[in-house]
């Protein structure tokens, strides 16, 4: 199979709602960020070079030039996630017939589900930045087109929490105690950052004050 992201909609929704265990809640979530940042890009390109929004120029390009970027990561992310979680899959179908098999079956196991936990935190830590992109958009952008910058706000806020899910659901089963204290801390950050930037943002406008 090839890339996930050179799917059709239609080809990818149906291949989610399959009996296939991937693409999940990773890939979707990651999904999700790439268009939350796909929608602060429009608000910005739908502001820039308009007369009525001069003294917003700036920021706009800064959000049109960031989002493209984190667009891109968190584009990547999507069959990263997946990559990741057919590693772990890849591991359980190690033969475990001796002693030594059993315990090349585990450290592979483990491999899995630390690259499974990383690829969501990385995924996180892109679609939190898109919050603060969201806030300039509500602020700054385009007035016609602030319902899109909100939802794409909102978006960003599912992505974080979407992926810090996945990582935590990994954490679960993974033996190394450093390594999964450190990475449940920053997720920890994440969410509480995604939330509360989400609240800024909705305060921003009356669209979202009974939200």
């Amino acid at each position: 199979m090839g890339k996930l992201i050179d799917m059709t909609v239609t080809d990818f929704t149906q291949l989610t709602s399959s009996d296939a265990p991937a693409p999940g809640g990773g890939s979707i979530s990651a999904l999700a960020g790439s268009l939350a940042a796909s929608l602060e890009e429009m608000v910005a390109r739908l502001t820039i070079g308009r007369e009525k929004y001069a003294t917003s120029e700036e920021d706009m390009i800064k959000v049109r030039d960031e989002a493209m970027v984190i667009k891109e990561e968190l584009l990547a992310a999507v069959d990263k996630d997946t990559e990741s979680f057919n590693q772990y899959m890849d591991a359980l179908k190690l033969p475990k017939n001796t002693d030594e098999e059993k315990a090349a079956r585990r450290a592979a196991m483990q491999e899995g589900l630390k690259a499974a936990a990383l690829v969501p935190v990385a995924a996180a830590e892109a679609a939190v930045k898109i919050i603060p992109l969201a806030k300039i958009a509500v602020e700054k952008g385009n007035a016609n087109a602030v319902t899109d910058a909100l939802v794409g706000c909102m978006m960003a806020r599912t992505a974080v929490l979407g992926t810090a899910l996945n990582c935590r659901i990994n954490l679960a089963s993974i033996k190394d105690e450093a390594f999964t204290a450190e990475l449940a801390k920053k997720v920890d950050g994440l969410i509480a950052q995604a939330i509360a930037g989400e609240k800024e943002v909705f305060a921003a406008t009356e669209l979202t004050s009974d939200f």
